[in-house]
C-alpha cells in the first residue's frame, strides 16, 4: 500500500534529502503535502516535480507569490501546518522545519495516530514533555531522524530499557576539536569536517550545543536519566551511537555519514531499504578514535546537561537563546566564543517555571530571544 507523506521544511537540507529518498521508492510513497518558511522558488520546483495536493508557506508575505492551482492548494501561515498534519489520509509527517513552529502539527499528527519522523531538535528540547504525553495517550509513532537517535532506536529495538546501563552519543567534535576557535569567522565555523548541514546546526555542532540538545532529546525519546547519557568525541562519524547494557555488552550502529539512511529508516520502519547509501568499508576507514569532550572548551554541552536536570522552562530558554545567539553570530554581531556566555546569561536571567504550559514556554522562548538581541552588542568581533 502506498503511504502518503507530508514534509514540513521541504526546502531545507533534511527535507530535500527526504524527497530524494521518496523518489527512490515511488511505488511505496506519495508526497501529499510540503511546507516551507519562505523559499518560494525551490518550493515551486518541488511542486512541479512531486505534485502535492497541499502546500503551506509559513511566511504570509511570501505566500502570495505562490498561487493555488486546480491540483495544488496553497495555504499560508503556521496554523496551516496543523491543518496539513491533520489530513485524515496522511500516513507519515516528516518534520524538518527549524524552530518550534511545527509543534502543534506534531501534536495533531500524534493525536490522530500518525507516524512522525522528527528531525527538528527544538521541539523535543522545549516541549518534550508535551510530545511524549501525546505519544503515550494517543498511540501515534515517533521515529527520530537525527543520526544519533536513529542509531539508538536501532540499537534498542526490541530490548527492555531497564537492561540499559547507559547510552553513548558520538560527536564529530566539529572544526575546532583540536583547533583554537577564538575569533573564528562564520566561514571557518561552517566548514564541518564530516556532515553537510544547514548553517545553524553546523554552528551548534562547532560549539557542541547540538550534542547538548541531543542529550535532552535522548532523555525524552528513550526515558534515560541524564546521568546515564554520555557523549564521546568520534571524529570519523562512523559510529553514530552506542548502548551499554548492564551485563557489560555494548551494541553500536555504524554506517557512512549520510542522512539518507536515518530518513529511509524512519519512513520504512520496521522494514529495511536496499542500497540507501554507500557500503561501509572499515578497511578503508582504518582507525576509529574516541575521546571525552572538554567541557571547559565547550561549555554549551554542560549548559545542556544543567538545563535538563533543572527541567521546566530551562531547556526552552537554552534553545531559544542559542538560536538567537547563532543568528547574531552569523550576522557578524557576536563573536563565536561568546555564544555560550549569552546563552548562559539568558538562562540565569529568566523567570523559571517548574511545570510550564505551552504558552508559558513560548513566552519564555520569546523573552530569551529578546534578551540575547539586547545583550550582544558589546560582544562583537574584534576589529
Amino acid at each position: 500500500m502506498v503511504k502518503r507523506i507530508a514534509i514540513l521544511g521541504s526546502t531545507g537540507t533534511i527535507g530535500k534529502m527526504a524527497l530524494e529518498v521518496i523518489s527512490s521508492y515511488k511505488d511505496r510513497f506519495e508526497v501529499s503535502g510540503i511546507a516551507a518558511n519562505r523559499n518560494i522558488e525551490l518550493l515551486g520546483t518541488q511542486i512541479e516535480q512531486f505534485s502535492p495536493g497541499r502546500v503551506v508557506v509559513v511566511d504570509e508575505e511570501r505566500c502570495s507569490l505562490l498561487p493555488s492551482t486546480s491540483d495544488t492548494v496553497v495555504s499560508c501561515g503556521s496554523r496551516a501546518l496543523t491543518e496539513l498534519a491533520s489530513d485524515p489520509e496522511l500516513d507519515i509527517l516528516v518534520v524538518a522545519m527549524t524552530g518550534t513552529v511545527a509543534l502543534e502539527a506534531v501534536l495533531a499528527a500524534l493525536r490522530l495516530g500518525k507516524r512522525v519522523a522528527l528531525a527538528t531538535k527544538e521541539i523535543l528540547v522545549s516541549f518534550g514533555r508535551y510530545v511524549m504525553d501525546a505519544l503515550e495517550e494517543w498511540g501515534g509513532e515517533l521515529l527520530p531522524v537525527d543520526s544519533e537517535h536513529n542509531a539508538l532506536h536501532q540499537c534498542l529495538h526490541g530490548r527492555d530499557i531497564s537492561t540499559v546501563k547507559k547510552i553513548i552519543l558520538t560527536a564529530s567534535g566539529g572544526p575546532f576539536y583540536k583547533k583554537d576557535y577564538r575569533g573564528a569567522r562564520p566561514e571557518e565555523v561552517l566548514s564541518h569536517p564530516t556532515w553537510n548541514m544547514g548553517s545553524r546546526i553546523t554552528v551548534d555542532s562547532a560549539t557542541l550545543m547540538n550534542k547538548g540538545f541531543e542529550v535532552i532529546e535522548a532523555y525524552y525519546l528513550f526515558g534515560i536519566e541524564p546521568g546515564k547519557i554520555e557523549v564521546v568525541i568520534h571524529p570519523q562519524s562512523i559510529v553514530h551511537s552506542l548502548v551499554e547494557f548492564r551485563d557489560g555488552s555494548v551494541i553500536a550502529q555504524l554506517a557512512c555519514p549520510d542522512m539518507r539512511l536515518p530518513i529511509a529508516y524512519a519512513l520504512l520502519y520496521p522494514e529495511r531499504g536496499t542500497d540507501i547509501i554507500e557500503d561501509l568499508d572499515l578497511t578503508k576507514v582504518g582507525s576509529l578514535e574516541f575521546s571525552r569532550p572538554d567541557f571547559e572548551r565547550f561549555p554549551c554541552l554542560g549548559l545542556a546537561y544543567e538545563t535538563l536536570r533543572n527541567g521546566g522552562t530551562a531547556t526552552a530558554v537554552l534553545q531559544a537563546a542559542d538560536h538567537e545567539a547563532v543568528e547574531q553570530f552569523l550576522r557578524g554581531n557576536l563573536s563565536f566564543e561568546h555564544i555560550s556566555e549569552v546563552a548562559a546569561s539568558a538562562i540565569e536571567a529568566h523567570e523559571f517555571k517548574v511545570r510550564p504550559t505551552i504558552s508559558q514556554i513560548r513566552e519564555a522562548e520569546r523573552l530569551a530571544r529578546e534578551f540575547v538581541k539586547k545583550g550582544v552588542t558589546w560582544k562583537k568581533y574584534s576589529p
